[in-house]
């Protein structure tokens, strides 16, 4: 356990946590900024080479964040984290998710609303990229194309391979799309062990080489490659004329903490939670349920760093029900601070996020992009 002298020492503890309601998303800015200071220096200091996903943060702020650090180009997987991205004056955004229905009309808006901000889709089959070119080209507009790539995953994305060859240099013949390059993400690949990691991704970024040697051969421009997650973002980086695009590492959490131990990154995004009852002396309620905490992982979903100990044994949509030790001697009021097990869904389930400046919580950022539609 804990003590309690330990506690108040700790870099996560909030002095002024009495006026904050729980349960809340804390966010700690210097934590943040050391993260996206260790990502380039991780890229050795190629700030062009990174293309980080926004997806777990989607928040304006921290894109401002890397802004001022010089990272210029994004990744994102919804129309609103694409707008969030141009409202905060990101020049590059990749919109790694294909396109369908409205959506295209949606990445249109974005196009015309926003033109100082270069944007850029996916996709992996003819009827998406003929339906972008018919769009575009009527409204005498033009997007950027990246062809997703199955290199695993089995999610989305065409083989690399001949059919893959044919569908660039279809994109490359249809008024409106402006063929950029090639999407790898090989997210299937997790091993612990980062030369077993190493491994797989190497094969499974072979066949990818071979299709980019393919499309230069067949007349057309070098395309660029944006490749990885946080999990092989180690190997991406020693990969030259690659753009790499790992997410959770601004705010990073349990999963890749154990997971991935040869990557540095630091805790900024912690749940603060109150005792709300005590059931019995080795029994407590938290106030962190299915509502504040993603809830797609088995028991625990959380991480207490100030009651490791503490063990979640049920929850429900507004409680967490804990077994702690019997000599614990919690009471209700008692503040619990955690590390999710997965993040990135976890912010999405708070409108507004607790800012950490010295261990004060000092204002809030609004996750706006939790939202699937800003403007357009």
């Amino acid at each position: 356990m804990v003590t309690a002298t330990q506690v108040s020492t700790a870099w996560y503890t909030v002095r002024n946590i009495d006026t904050v309601d729980t349960p809340a998303l804390l966010i700690y800015r210097d934590r943040v900024l050391e993260n996206i200071r260790m990502l380039k220096s991780m890229a050795e200091g190629d700030v062009n080479s990174l293309r980080p996903h926004v997806k777990t943060h989607k928040m304006a702020e921290v894109a401002g964040l890397m802004l001022a650090e010089g990272i210029r180009k994004f990744k994102c997987a919804t129309i609103a984290e694409a707008e969030m991205l141009a409202s905060a004056g990101a020049p590059d955004v990749l919109l790694a998710y294909q396109p369908g229905g409205p959506k295209i009309q949606r990445l249109l808006r974005l196009v015309q609303h926003y033109p100082q901000t270069r944007f850029s889709s996916l996709v992996d089959n003819p009827a998406t990229a003929q339906a972008l070119s018919h769009l575009f080209e009527t409204e005498g507009e033009s997007v950027g194309i990246y062809l997703d790539l199955n290199v695993g995953m089995n999610r989305t994305g065409i083989v690399p391979g001949r059919e893959a060859l044919e569908l660039y240099l279809l994109c490359a013949t249809l008024p409106g799309l402006r063929p950029v390059g090639l999407h790898v993400y090989d997210g299937h690949i997790r091993d612990p062990d980062l030369i077993q990691r190493k491994e797989k991704c190497d094969k499974a970024f072979e066949p990818v080489t071979m299709l980019a040697r393919e499309i230069v051969n067949a007349g057309q421009t070098p395309p660029v490659i944006v490749a990885g997650g946080s999990p092989t973002f180690p190997v991406h980086a020693r990969r030259p004329g690659v753009e790499r695009s790992p997410g959770t590492f601004v705010f990073w959490d349990w999963t890749y903490y154990t997971g991935l131990p040869e990557q540095p990154f630091l805790f900024a995004a912690i749940l603060a939670a109150r005792v709300i009852s005590v059931v019995n002396s080795g029994t407590i309620c938290l106030d962190l349920g299915h509502k504040s905490v993603a809830a797609e992982n088995p028991l625990p979903r959380v991480k207490f760093l100030n009651a490791p100990d503490a063990q979640p044994i049920a929850q429900s949509e507004e409680h967490l029900v804990v077994k702690v030790p019997e000599t614990a001697g919690y009471k209700v009021g008692d503040v619990f601070y955690g590390v999710p097990v997965h993040i990135c869904p976890t912010c999405a389930l708070y409108d507004r996020v607790q800012v950490v400046d010295d261990n004060e919580v000092t204002g809030t950022w609004k996750v706006v992009a939790r939202d699937r539609l800003i403007s357009c």
